[in-house]
């Protein structure tokens, strides 16, 4: 090997290297922040899960019994309601993952030595939350049974009757199946849809095409909207056969309305192609929108509540994870799929989703620049 020569290929190599100041930001800003976001997002540790409360004894026993579960630190007793259909609501619209029904004659049954029955009912949707809820539940009604026992009776304080009447929503049998098949098809459909029109007008700027463009009369917003229409279609067909493979072949019950999730899936679909478009406006060679494809997805895989529960991410993690759309439809596909919920139930994913399509496209018209820099 002549050194000349291996030094001179070195030299170019940093010389390109500095030229491509991405690349380089890639290298040595990219791991710090991913692993500060990572480190931080990545955990299954589960506390302060939301939970509603419907207490009809009103008695200083059942606020007891509430207090039980507060100091637990595993519950957040946010949500007092009034009868069982706003508890039914708070659960479809997934702002809750646990509910206590406290019965009207809790206290007098106490009183009368007897064992009162409370509800105590978890959405097992999301089975990585639901287990920890449910055995958390069932912990802090069998030490607050045994408590009550053995005021009346020390012998029988190692009991293991308890007041808490379990049970699970959505998900009975907490198959993990059944939380994860919507989710990956949320994940693949914006990993498709973003890297399909990731490339598309840095493509036309590589081959030269995009100079026959620019003769024309064409306007900012008609090249965007006429290059994302044929995506569009593409995308949602590939929705469609994404979502009858995953929901046949995994034998995934779909509890809500079809054709609202169609219409809202299209909704996603569009946003998703708008961040390539908006990427393809940003970066000058497909290396460079490849590049920046990689640094929107990453993110967006663990913030989004595919892999880790949301609720178990600091807040300030949690409210990053509000600015990827892929949020906001996880919450569709789960809502719809799994628990029947409606376009009520989830008017706001659904009013995000479209600020972030009609966002992006204006953007994206607007950096485009009918010339040649």
């Amino acid at each position: 090997m002549n050194p000349k020569r291996f030094w001179a290929i070195v030299k170019k190599e940093f010389l390109q290297l500095k030229r491509d100041k991405p690349s380089i930001a890639i290298a040595l800003v990219m791991p710090v922040m991913m692993l500060l976001l990572f480190g931080y997002a990545v955990t299954t540790d589960v506390e302060h899960i939301s939970t509603a409360y419907l207490d009809l004894s009103h008695t200083p026993e059942s606020r007891e019994l509430l207090l039980k579960f507060q100091a637990s630190n595993y519950f957040d007793l946010n949500y007092p309601v009034n009868n069982v259909s706003e508890l039914n609501t708070l659960f479809s619209q997934g702002k809750i993952k646990a509910g206590i029904i406290i019965p009207p004659d809790y206290a007098i049954k106490l009183a009368a030595g007897n064992l009162p029955e409370v509800k105590y009912i978890v959405d097992g949707s999301d089975p990585s939350i639901a287990r920890p809820a449910l055995s958390s539940g069932i912990l802090v009604g069998q030490n607050y049974t045994k408590e009550l026992i053995a005021k009346k009776n020390p012998l029988f304080a190692k009991t293991s009757a308890s007041i808490i009447r379990s049970e699970v929503r959505f998900n009975p049998k907490m198959r993990s199946q059944i939380f994860t098949i919507p989710g990956l098809i949320g994940l693949v459909m914006q990993n498709l849809t973003v890297l399909l029109t990731a490339f598309a007008l840095v493509r036309e700027k590589e081959r030269g095409t995009i100079e026959q463009l620019i003769v024309t009369p064409v306007t900012s917003f008609e090249l965007i909207l006429g290059k994302l229409v044929p995506y569009v279609l593409i995308g949602f067909l590939s929705f469609t056969i994404a979502f009858y493979f995953g929901i046949n072949w995994f034998s995934v019950p779909m509890q809500g309305d079809t054709l609202t999730l169609f219409a809202l899936a299209l909704c996603f679909v569009a946003v998703a192609l708008a961040i390539g478009i908006l990427i393809s406006t940003v970066a000058r060679t497909q290396l460079h929108a490849m590049q920046m494809t990689i640094v929107f997805l990453l993110p967006s895989i663990l913030l989004s509540g595919f892999m880790f529960p949301r609720e178990a991410m600091p807040k300030i993690i949690q409210y990053l994870g509000y600015a990827i759309p892929l949020t906001y439809f996880l919450e569709i596909l789960r809502g719809i799929i799994i628990r029947g919920a409606g376009l009520m139930e989830l008017q706001n994913q659904a009013i995000a989703l479209s600020v972030f399509g009609l966002f992006l496209v204006v953007i994206a018209a607007l950096r485009f620049k009918k010339r040649l820099e």
